[in-house]
């Protein structure tokens, strides 16, 4: 690393022009093929699936997208002349529109069930072809709300007409200002602050246009680069910075600047690499679970934080070799030119921590253990599913439309469940019937409709409206009941098969396929930490610790979106719409970026100890060394983290802020109570032993230095004074 680092110094200006011609080539590469983001269906053996393939097998247009147009007429009935003749001129001209396959009008005789029983609301659906573009889409959401009156109100919604919130850039913005703020005011140096931000949006930069262009090659979701920026920016930031304050540390010490940036690269440098290394490897990690949208949110952050710490590890260099001292205060300058020594200067405030930490580890230990404990606590009633478009912005044309629609038929109406149901026979075409009939009378079920099956088709649809909205824990349990009990009963003695499908049933066999999967896969995340630390620390009880801790840490981040999105408390707020179940794969993304953010802070905590370990043997020293001198950047680490993260909530997309939320409270918690208080307390109370390892697996794992050359076995440790850890702590 420390010949990278002289490499990048001598170089530095052919590294920064590398740097900015790759971004403007990649940025041409956009602009030239652009961008194909998209959402791709999972390929699990569910209900759901098998009904979809039946549906898309018996008909084409089965997997044609469709929309709704819903309207009411403040004071009157959807009915009266005047409403009518402007909406079947509406929708007449939709039906001839380019892409259009066929509308379903309320004011014939077919559709007369699309008006609500009390005349207040009326839909119409309308049904694309499977070629269709956006432009099209586009130009009939046009022909649809053109009457809209002050009375007429028209909103649309349905797969066609879906609306996601678009990103929301000074959300981003505000999250680098607020970050600025942090590191000016904590060391008042200008080039302190801007240096990590600038790092960091370079190595943002270069991924988003990355993930772009993969776009075209891998299946990857929209939100792909909200959430990948969402993660570089902190991340980057942080890495950025911990080398920014070792190479400081070395300047007010009276080293020369390359010879600082060379040990600050091959020391604090080789942390980030490593704990960079961490996080890609637990975001890869997400391929196993195979499941498309994940698989493409984990590539495209992998990149992100990739792309990130080689930016910290060329880039950085070079611009410290290009502003030499002035990383440094001024008042730091003049003492460097004046030789003044900083010997005599007052422990600060994060050695005085260590020191109360290790005077009392149990009580605080335990104080630290109770607070994570109660975070974590609503973990427990955890639910998986997919908001629907109730949890939208009351300004949204989708949540308008859900909210006509549930006031007019239903909250159920918004999402029906669709049966696939396989009657080759008269025999089962009869007990298809009989399976409807039964449906209306099952708890739950507002009403049940067959669609008319044509002479020789053997594959029919019915159309089940339950009484509770799509999100509802109720439609979920319902789901389940058909599946269980109702449907199996009216299958006995034929040769139908009936699945339940649609866009509810998708959503929350989805959800069952995650939750099934979550804790392997944080028992496979815990056991990777376990290795890794292991290898890094030459231990077994620190990463033995460190796993259970991440667990924790994990526990507290679905913990605070629970409470939020699940709970409601505070969503209302923020703009995003009531209490419903998180979003299904938001948990497994939270579980592989929280290891390794938990990862990046036990590597820079644990590898200052393990090097003062390596230099006095002294156990209790060496835990409180390494917080005092690692405290004050993790403390500003996380702050800037958690001003990042919660600048996304403020983003109006309801996926995102879940992320947001989860990840700034765990981040805080974990930096604060577990790596400043809980680790060091657990250290401190087992001494020695937290660097024990048997020789025989010392010599089988591969050795992996994480603070450069000295970073080795306290063979014979050297006694030396107690370290001045004022200069580098307050």
């Amino acid at each position: 690393m420390s010949s990278l680092a002289r490499w990048c110094h001598r170089h530095r200006l052919a590294v920064v022009l590398v740097w900015v011609g790759l971004l403007f080539t990649l940025g041409a590469g956009v602009g030239a093929a652009g961008s194909a983001f998209g959402n791709s269906p999972t390929s699990q053996d569910t209900d759901s699936a098998r009904a979809t393939a039946l549906l898309q097998q018996a008909s084409n247009s089965a997997a044609a997208k469709s929309g709704r147009v819903v309207w009411q007429l403040d004071g009157a009935r959807v009915t009266e002349p005047a409403a009518r003749e402007a909406m079947t001129d509406a929708l007449e001209r939709i039906a001839d529109a380019p892409g259009v396959a066929a509308v379903s009008s309320p004011y014939t005789a077919e559709g007369r069930t699309q008006v609500s029983e009390d005349g207040g609301t009326a839909y119409a659906t309308v049904a694309f072809d499977r070629d269709v573009d956006d432009a099209q889409v586009d130009h009939v959401k046009e022909l649809a709300t053109e009457p809209g009156t002050a009375r007429l109100r028209i909103a649309l919604n349905g797969q066609a007409f879906t609306v996601n919130p678009a990103p929301n850039p000074i959300a981003d913005a505000m999250g680098i200002v607020l970050a600025f703020v942090v590191l000016l005011f904590v060391f008042r140096a200008v080039w302190v602050a801007a240096l990590p931000i600038i790092t960091a949006v370079v190595g943002v930069g270069t991924s988003a246009i990355t993930v772009m262009l993969l776009s075209h090659v891998l299946t990857l979701s929209d939100t792909t680069l909200t959430l990948g920026s969402l993660i570089g920016l902190g991340v980057g930031i942080d890495y950025a910075l911990f080398i920014v304050n070792r190479h400081r540390t070395h300047l007010r010490a009276g080293m020369a600047v390359p010879e600082s940036i060379a040990k600050a690269l091959d020391t604090s440098g080789r942390a980030v690499l490593f704990a960079g290394l961490t996080v890609v490897v637990a975001l890869l990690g997400m391929l196993t679970l195979n499941v498309g949208i994940i698989n493409g949110m984990a590539v495209g952050a992998a990149v992100t934080v990739a792309l990130t710490v080689l930016a910290a590890v060329t880039l950085l260099p070079a611009l410290l070799g290009m502003i030499g001292v002035r990383v440094l205060g001024r008042a730091e300058r003049r003492e460097l030119s004046a030789h003044a020594r900083r010997s005599g200067a007052r422990p600060g405030p994060w050695a005085r921590w260590a020191a109360v930490v290790q005077a009392r580890p149990r009580a605080l230990g335990l104080v630290a253990l109770a607070v994570l404990t109660a975070l974590a606590c609503p973990t427990l009633s955890l639910r998986l599913g997919a908001s629907d478009d109730g949890n939208l912005p009351a300004a949204s044309t989708n949540r308008q439309a859900y909210d006509m629609i549930a006031q007019g038929f239903g909250p159920g109406f918004n999402g029906p469940l669709v049966l696939a149901v396989q009657a080759p026979t008269a025999a089962d075409k009869e007990a298809e019937a009989r399976l409807v009939a039964d449906l209306g009378r099952v708890d739950g079920v507002a009403g049940a409709v067959a669609a008319p099956m044509k002479a020789g088709q053997s594959v029919g649809v019915v159309s089940v409206v339950p009484t509770t909205s799509p999100q509802s824990a109720a439609t979920s349990d319902l789901i389940h009941h058909l599946r269980d009990t109702v449907i199996p009963r009216a299958e006995q003695g034929t040769s139908m098969k009936v699945y339940v499908g649609g866009v509810t049933a998708g959503n929350d066999d989805f959800a069952s396929v995650l939750m099934s999967k979550l804790p392997v896969f944080v028992l496979v995340i815990a056991v990777l930490g376990f290795l890794l630390l292991t290898m890094a620390f030459r231990s077994l009880l620190i990463p033995a610790v460190g796993a259970v801790l991440n667990i924790l840490s994990i526990g507290v981040a679905f913990g605070a979106i629970v409470v939020v999105f699940q709970y409601g408390f505070g969503a209302g707020l923020l703009g995003l719409g009531a209490g419903g179940p998180i979003e299904s794969f938001v948990p497994i993304l939270v579980v592989g970026i929280m290891f390794g953010l938990s990862m990046d802070y036990q590597v820079f905590l644990v590898s200052r100890m393990r090097e003062e370990w390596a230099h006095t043997g002294d156990s209790g020293r060496a835990v409180r060394v390494g917080q005092a001198e690692t405290g004050k950047v993790i403390a500003v680490a996380a702050a800037i983290m958690f001003c990042v993260f919660g600048s996304f909530v403020f983003g109006g997309m309801r996926v995102i802020a879940e992320f947001g939320v989860s990840l700034a409270v765990a981040v805080a918690v974990d930096a604060l109570l577990i790596r400043m208080v809980l680790v060091p307390a657990l250290m401190h109370l087992c001494g020695k032993a937290n660097w024990w390892l048997p020789r025989a697996l010392d010599r089988a794992l591969p050795d992996v230095s994480v603070e450069g050359p000295a970073d080795g076995p306290a063979h014979a440790p050297r006694p030396t004074r107690e370290p001045q850890t004022a200069g580098v702590a307050d």
